[in-house]
Parts: structure tokens; C-alpha cells; sequence
């Protein structure tokens, strides 16, 4: 079911409702990153002391250098950062992905629009945990060693399932229905979860993360437990 999600997900990728939704978050998503590049560069210009005096070496011309090396902080953003970004892309496109998702493959069984500001809250919620589930990770890998990679995917997968299938089961189901399925299918969710962080640390592939998760999340939804065959009104929100 998982590896079948995955699947329907990755075919919705070229369809060109859904490549406008990839196209606009991997510009924004872009965007970003060079913003952050450029606080980074100017902060370290700054800051940081303009020489630094070495002995036999004398003045070593320390911000400059710190602040053109710094532009290699660009694509190791991109691994980093990439999970917390899709977490806050969920309040923003996830709920575009999912209609077209829905309109193409289950016409029978789409559901309705979340608030817009509903899912924007919550998804800044669990960006923030994935933030603090990434610091954390990055200050115990010295003790931790190759667990932190362990606990780092486990993680963020948990929190990124949780995210994205809740955005998609709350189109049929009130809140408390959608988390309860959410908590009987968590071993689902979770595994799911762990592919698309792994997926978001790998560069250029991780642009498509968001919008990839979005997808196979809506197809988790509808794939298990029959929830889309849209014939039984209790999984129908009214």
C-alpha cells in the first residue's frame, strides 16, 4: 500500500495541475534558500571580525573569507532544511495537491476543502517539532553516532506522516475521526513518512518532496481501509 502510494504520487508529478503546484513550491522553495544564503553572507560580514592576527602569519582578512566560504551553506540548506519546509508546505499547497489528486483518481470520493488558516497553524506547529527534532539530532550525533541518523528519519518521519495523512483525512473526517484513523495506521504513516524524509535529504530530488508527499499521502488515505470508496457517509465530513 505504502510502495503503491508512492507510485500514484510519483506518476501525479508530470500531470501539468499538479506541475504548477511543483513548479511554484520549488520557486519558492528557492527563493528561500537564497534569502537565508544572503542573511548568512551579510551576518558573517558584519559580525565577524574583519582580521584575525596569526602567529609568524600576521592579519589573515578573516569576514571576507568567512563570508565567501559561506555560499557552500546553500546546498548543505537544501539537505537540512528541506524537512522542516515541507512540514510548513503541507498549510500551504497540501490541500491544492489533494483536490487534484482526488478529482483524477477518486471522483467518487473527494472530499472537502480543510480551512485554509486551520492548516496553516497546525502545519507551523509540526515545522517547529521538526526543527527541534533536527537540532536535537545535530547536537547528539556526537554521542549518538550513526543512532542519530536513526533518530533523526524516525523522527521527522513520524512527525511528517502525522502532518501530511492529517491534512489529508480531515477532507472527509472531523477532527477527532481523522485522528483516530491517523493513530491506526500509524505504522503506515511513520513508514511512509521515513521515505519522503529520506527523499527530502537528497538534492535536487528533495525539491519534489513536498508536493510528492502531499500526493502520497492523499493516495494513503484512499488505499487504506476502503476509505475511497466514498459510499459510506461516516468518512464524509457534512
Amino acid at each position: 500500500m505504502i510502495l503503491r502510494a508512492l507510485f500514484l504520487a510519483w506518476g501525479d508529478l508530470t500531470r501539468p495541475r499538479i506541475f504548477g503546484v511543483v513548479a511554484l513550491g520549488v520557486g519558492l522553495t528557492l527563493v528561500m534558500f537564497v534569502l537565508l544564503q544572503a542573511g548568512a553572507f551579510w551576518a558573517i560580514r558584519l559580525f565577524a571580525p574583519e582580521t584575525l592576527t596569526l602567529p609568524w602569519i600576521g592579519a589573515v582578512p578573516l569576514a571576507p573569507a568567512l563570508s565567501w566560504s559561506s555560499l557552500i551553506l546553500l546546498p548543505l540548506m537544501s539537505i537540512f532544511l528541506m524537512v522542516p519546509v515541507a512540514a510548513g508546505f503541507s498549510g500551504l499547497f497540501a490541500e491544492r495537491v489533494s483536490e487534484v489528486v482526488e478529482e483524477i483518481h477518486y471522483p467518487q470520493a473527494r472530499g472537502l476543502p480543510v480551512a485554509f488558516w486551520d492548516g496553516l497553524w497546525e502545519s507551523l506547529a509540526v515545522m517547529g517539532a521538526v526543527i527541534a527534532v533536527t537540532l536535537i539530532t545535530l547536537i547528539l550525533t556526537p554521542f549518538l553516532g550513526p543512532l542519530a541518523s536513526l533518530l533523526y528519519f524516525a523522527g521527522n518521519g513520524w512527525l511528517l506522516g502525522r502532518e501530511f495523512f492529517q491534512m489529508a483525512a480531515r477532507r472527509h473526517l472531523h477532527e477527532p475521526q481523522a485522528s483516530a484513523l491517523r493513530r491506526g495506521l500509524t505504522t503506515q504513516t511513520t513508514l511512509l513518512g521515513v521515505l519522503i524524509a529520506v527523499m527530502l535529504t537528497v538534492p535536487l530530488l528533495n525539491l519534489l518532496g513536498p508536493v510528492m508527499a502531499a500526493a502520497a499521502f492523499t493516495h494513503l488515505f484512499h488505499l487504506s481501509s476502503g476509505q475511497g470508496s466514498g459510499t459510506n457517509p461516516r468518512y464524509r465530513r457534512g
